[in-house]
């Protein structure tokens, strides 16, 4: 939605803020995943494990360390820069950021499910649900918001008829 009265730096705070919004569900989430891949080691079955197992075990543990890392990423850079006047620099990192942290906690996930549905059932039935899995992934995380992407010329035409039929405002009383 378009701000109309909002300055250049409004809108970079704004952007800020909503990022930094987004990113406290990411790292809730990663951050789980990456407390559980340290303790799995540790569990009674985790020695029955296969080879292959462990290897794609290894995947999600360090794709869960370095969406980690990236996720939390901003904040580090925006202690560095803060009261710099460079929110416009840090808005762009932190969004890529941001992606590249998803796209590693997305491996991290998926690495997981397969991990455990091997374990639990045979390599077929591990590999098909994992594929369900990152393609469900994919599609709320990459193929419905990027074919929505257009979606904001469609905001503007509901921005603008709200604006039609709102009440003019009331006078100033001072």
């Amino acid at each position: 939605m378009a701000h109309s009265k909002e300055t250049e730096k409004q809108r970079w705070d704004r952007n800020f803020a909503d990022l930094l919004q987004e990113l406290r569900v990411a790292q809730t989430g990663v951050q789980i995943l990456f407390a559980f891949l340290l303790t799995l080691p540790f569990a009674s079955g985790f020695g029955q494990t296969t080879q292959l197992q462990k290897d794609v075990y290894l995947v999600a543990l360090v794709a869960a360390a370095f969406a980690t890392a990236m996720i939390i990423s901003p904040v580090a850079f925006h202690r560095a820069l803060f009261r710099q006047g460079r929110k416009p620099e840090l808005v762009r990192f932190a969004h890529r950021m941001a992606t590249g942290g998803l796209a590693f906690m997305l491996i991290a996930m998926v690495s997981s499910v397969f991990v455990i549905t091997d374990f639990l059932l045979n390599v077929t039935w591990a590999i098909v649900l994992t594929v369900v899995t990152g393609l469900w992934f994919a599609t709320f995380w990459a193929f419905l918001p990027w074919s929505r992407r257009a979606w904001a010329d469609d905001d503007d035409d509901d921005v603008a008829y709200a604006e039609e039929k709102r009440e003019p405002a009331l006078p100033n009383p001072r």
